[in-house]
């Protein structure tokens, strides 16, 4: 059974930093893109960083220049830190592993694995 949990998120006020971690198990990231998708009350889920089997991360317009996704396929484990955070990104952020074949990492259909999330608060 493929499990991923999720740890280190919590309450940060505006500018301050935060490093999510994601280990996952019982499923390998070699050959999947694994990706970091968050949602905010009354909005629909976005990826806003994923890497994909290239390597090259990528990032949503609202978060680059701040956040940075790196990840471990040896350890299976992914990690995103959230740099200069902003009231905005307060979301419950979610790892996730892409289903094998095919390219990219941003459509959130393609998405097979997931965890249960952990919460990020930025306050002003």
């Amino acid at each position: 059974q493929a499990l991923l949990a999720e740890s280190g998120g919590g309450e940060v006020q505006e500018g301050g930093s935060l490093r999510l971690s994601c280990i996952a198990s019982g499923l390998s990231f070699d050959y999947r893109a694994v990706g970091w998708i968050r949602q905010s009350p009354g909005k629909m889920r976005e990826v806003v960083a994923c890497v994909g089997n290239s390597g090259n991360p990528y990032y949503s317009e609202a978060v680059k220049g701040r956040f940075t996704v790196s990840r471990d396929n040896a350890k299976t484990m992914l990690f995103l830190q959230m740099d200069n955070l902003k009231p905005e990104d307060t979301a419950t952020y979610y790892c996730a592993a892409r289903k094998y074949g095919g390219l990219g990492c941003t459509h959130l259909v393609d998405y097979k694995d997931w965890g249960r999330g952990t919460q990020v608060t930025v306050s002003s």
